[in-house]
């Protein structure tokens, strides 16, 4: 092989000039990150936290590195320089928001427009002029459009939107066109072997949205992996970036920049808003909702074998001893952690919808039920109430639930206040109705007076996600936002 200073004249100038065209998109692509540091100085540890990475006609992210063709680049400087330092941006909020991890389930054409929808959208309302490119005019008509349906503009949102209201062929072709900026396939690669799986796997999605939009040939192998340069393969997958490690690094990213963004909220202009509602709605704290019921299981007997403390040896040494006569037999006990005593409180009031709610306890019920948590006897209230206890039923049986469910109708209409519940608890634990008591559940939408002073039980407020945040709690509730879809799932 011949090295550089053996090369002929001829292929010396083509050297000299890829090593200038190299040198002159590393500036280009330096200045844009210095721009965006200039005008969003809370994007600082994003912009930082990417390397940027040679390698033909590539211009793309897995979350560690920024890969960049330096011809593309100058090509794109050349006719206009904002769309680099718009594309800059569009590359790193992918990662802020954390679009690459996703499971293997997702449609991944469908979520690769959503994911740059929701950043391009970020990018219009902050409004830079140093980001104002060609293709932002295009995208105003539709992000207009969409805000009417979806007020905070998340993938997660707009995914589930296109999920409900399908896009035909042509155009989700036009769309591509207008929001494309950059490749997604490093978003789905298999990971290296002994690294957790992360994105879409290494299955070919048929669908899979071209490099061509951004005008830079797709050169993924065959069997649908993104390209890798020499350097690449030599390295293999020692120096391959940990998925879960990354997943965390950028969390803890987006968090400090939430952080940044509510510390200089009366400073800020509504654009900037925008972009922490868009944090908020990732980064909300979210629980198991399953995984919480079972916090209210408490120890106890249930008519089961127990096979944890059951001898086999005594059992089977009996039996050859004596024929038919074990010298132990199993216990008909066994000590089981279930549901004996909670609450479910529902807010009635003119904002919470019907169905819902009954979708709502028709959750709690199957998880219920699916996790076998009932023992034959249970203290349940359902308790309604808008701004003052409409309705107070006690179930004791899983058939009792299942009647109520089947007959339940809501009760009220007026305004919400959530102390009548829990006075309303206090009365019944003095008349020994709730022993054990281990928490409550109030299924609403937040808009109502909360206690002064927390109870001595877990108290947990359950909201639905939609266009808007979900209000704030008390320090001592637990907040639970469920996901509609969620109240549809067995």
């Amino acid at each position: 092989m011949q090295t550089p200073q053996n090369l002929r004249p001829e292929q010396q100038e083509v050297a000299d000039r890829l090593a200038r065209a190299e040198r002159l998109a590393q500036e280009i692509l330096g200045l844009a990150r210095s721009t965006l540091l200039v005008h969003l100085r809370f994007l600082d540890q994003a912009l930082h936290a990417l390397t940027l990475v040679s390698l033909p006609d590539i211009f793309a992210t897995d979350g560690s590195s920024f890969f960049y063709d330096a011809r593309y680049v100058l090509r794109r400087f050349r006719e206009e320089r904002e769309s680099v330092v718009r594309d800059y941006l569009h590359i790193t909020l992918h990662c802020v928001f954390r679009h690459m991890f996703v499971g293997p389930e997702i449609d991944r054409e469908v979520w690769d427009l959503a994911c740059d929808v929701a950043v391009e959208g970020i990018i219009c309302d902050l409004g830079l002029t140093a980001t104002r490119s060609a293709r932002e005019a295009k995208q105003k008509p539709y992000l207009e459009q969409l805000k009417g349906e979806i007020k905070v503009l998340t993938a997660e949102r707009i995914y589930r939107y296109y999920q409900e209201h399908p896009l035909l062929p042509g155009q989700m072709d036009v769309l591509k066109d207008r929001f494309r900026a950059d490749m997604h396939a490093f978003w789905y690669l298999p990971p290296p072997a002994g690294q957790q799986k992360f994105g879409g796997g290494g299955d070919e999605k048929q669908g899979e949205p071209k490099a061509g939009a951004v005008g830079i040939e797709d050169k993924r192998d065959k069997k649908g992996d993104a390209p890798q340069s020499h350097e690449q393969e030599e390295k293999g997958d020692k120096e391959a970036p940990n998925r879960e490690k990354l997943e965390e690094q950028w969390k803890d990213i987006s968090e400090r920049m939430q952080t940044e963004l509510e510390t200089a909220q009366r400073q800020m202009s509504g654009n900037r808003g925008n972009l922490l509602q868009t944090l908020k709605a990732l980064n909300r704290e979210t629980y198991d909702y399953g995984e919480f019921l079972r916090r209210f299981a408490v120890s106890g007997e249930a008519i089961q074998v127990d096979p944890d403390s059951f001898d086999y040896i005594f059992y089977t040494y009996g039996l050859k001893l004596y024929g038919n006569l074990p010298l132990i037999e199993p216990l008909e006990y066994q000590e089981v952690k279930r549901i004996r005593s909670f609450v479910i409180a529902i807010d009635t009031s003119g904002s919470v919808s019907g169905p819902l709610v009954q979708s709502f306890v028709q959750k709690t019920f199957n998880i219920l039920k699916s996790q076998e948590s009932f023992f034959s006897r249970i203290d349940l209230h359902i308790i309604q109430c808008d701004a003052e206890v409409q309705e107070d039923i006690a179930i004791n049986t899983r058939e009792d639930f299942e009647h109520y469910i089947k007959s339940m109708e809501l009760h009220g209409g007026g305004g919400t206040d959530f102390r009548p519940v829990f006075r309303r608890v206090e009365e019944l634990r003095r008349n020994h109705e709730l022993p054990e008591l281990k928490g409550l559940i109030y299924f609403t939408d937040g808009l109502g007076v909360f206690p002064e002073r927390p109870p001595d039980y877990d108290a947990a407020f359950v909201f639905l996600e939609g266009d808007e945040e979900p209000p704030e709690t008390p320090p001592w509730a637990i907040r639970i936002v469920l996901k509609p879809e969620q109240l549809s799932e067995p």
